[in-house]
């Protein structure tokens, strides 16, 4: 099947790059008050056209991801940095935005924190996904801002501990500049998708954003810790899940990330050593120093856990591996199910085919996993029209259904059920 978009995005430029090192307006005074808050808010309601909002967190140093720093940018009002610890209710900021367009870049990495603290868009227009569907080949802010702007955006800022106070200025710079460039960055990807045909389909992926509250919880979470498919023994998994539960709580009280008490790699390695031990071990030690060093500090509450591992009755041991609700993985499905297999071999090559075409991730064109949920087990035979229908029930968009639902179907029908 042919679709009408399918010029790719415009060329990486070729002129040199400027450098931003300084936000245009200076480095704003951060909002640490409900009277400055309140200052910002009115000044934001005062300004006009889309607003570029940002947060950074501490991800790797915290528990959790909560925001510590808010950025706001709108024409006529400047750039406004806030302080989420000192002012955790910036619902004023909120009202003072109202209607206004909101613009992210990588929204799901951001509109959970910010909800926490009151915030949250009723439009919104997603710079990096926007990227993605006009065919960008890197969509990082960073590269994006290159390619559209001509502009060369510092990063070395990003991973940094953005929850210890004061902020130094060359942070807060990077902050203010990270949020100052997206309001263009914006009218230029809209500009690009416009003009590939696809401003329709990005208009349904960011409404389709407003209901983000987060990824699903996890059953399970302890299940991903680094090196469990390792584990051969169900007491090993028990003494993985044990142990991962004592230093979630450990990092909850402290507001420290769980792998600074003590990595994945310990917990597995641990495990390992002990999944068939009878008794709890004497001490416990690692190979690698940085492993050896976390494992020393908590020497006496790791073997505890450990030992009470090891005490649990057989029946309370978790099994090795949850049983599956979804689809089996698709390197069975030739030995369970031919047909199955063969639709979806066919449906790929169509799907990838399209991708190229549209110079669309194949993904965002339909997701890997909705495609093996809907063909797991398919209808017989199935219509473009009965297809599409299931696709949307199952959360695809409209603009998804309408190219992905015909070749669906035609894999179908090349492989019938008896």
């Amino acid at each position: 099947m042919s679709a009408e978009p399918s010029s790719p995005a415009t060329p990486e430029p070729t002129r040199p790059l400027t450098p931003l090192t300084m936000p245009s307006d200076g480095v704003p005074e951060v909002v640490t008050d409900e009277r400055a808050l309140l200052r910002a808010a009115a000044a934001i309601a005062a300004g006009s056209g889309p607003i570029g909002v940002d947060a950074e967190r501490a991800s790797g140093y915290r528990y959790g991801q909560r925001a510590y720093l808010v950025q706001v940018r709108r024409q006529g009002a400047g750039t406004v940095l806030l302080d989420p610890v000192a002012v955790p209710d910036l619902s004023p900021l909120d009202r003072a935005i109202g209607d206004a367009e909101w613009i992210l870049h990588a929204a799901t990495h951001d509109l959970v924190c910010l909800a926490e603290v009151g915030l949250q868009p009723r439009v919104l227009f997603d710079t990096e996904l926007g990227g993605r569907l006009a065919g960008l080949p890197r969509v990082g802010l960073g590269a994006m801002v290159e390619h559209y702007l001509g502009l060369q955006l510092a990063k070395e800022h990003s991973a940094v501990d953005w929850s210890i106070r004061p902020l130094p200025e060359p942070w807060l710079r990077y902050a203010a500049l990270d949020v100052e460039v997206l309001v263009d960055l914006r009218h230029a990807v809209h500009a690009d998708l416009e003009r590939q045909g696809k401003a329709g389909w990005a208009a349904e992926e960011f409404q389709s954003l407003l209901q983000f509250t987060g990824p699903e919880p996890r059953v399970d979470p302890w299940r991903r810790t680094s090196g469990i498919h390792r584990i051969r023994a169900r007491r090993g998994t028990a003494i993985v899940r044990e142990l991962w539960v004592w230093r979630d709580e450990l990092a909850r009280q402290r507001d420290v990330s769980p792998g600074r008490i003590v990595p994945d790699a310990a917990i597995a390695e641990i495990a390992i050593a002990h999944q068939r031990a009878e008794r709890p071990p004497r001490t416990l030690t690692s190979s690698d120093p940085r492993l050896a060093r976390s494992i020393r500090r908590h020497q006496e509450a790791l073997i505890d856990v450990v030992g009470a591992a090891l005490a649990l009755p057989e029946e309370d041991l978790p099994p090795l591996a949850l049983p599956s609700t979804g689809p089996p993985p698709p390197r069975t499905w030739a030995d369970r199910d031919p047909v199955a297999a063969a639709r979806l071999a066919r449906a790929r090559e169509l799907l990838a085919g399209l991708s190229e075409e549209l110079v669309i991730p194949v993904e965002n064109v339909l997701t890997p996993d909705l495609l093996r949920r809907y063909l797991w087990e398919g209808p017989a035979a199935p219509t473009t029209a009965a297809v599409a229908e299931e696709l949307a029930a199952m959360g695809a968009r409209t603009w998804q259904t309408r190219l992905a639902a015909p070749l669906i179907a035609l894999a179908c029908a090349e492989h019938p059920r008896a």
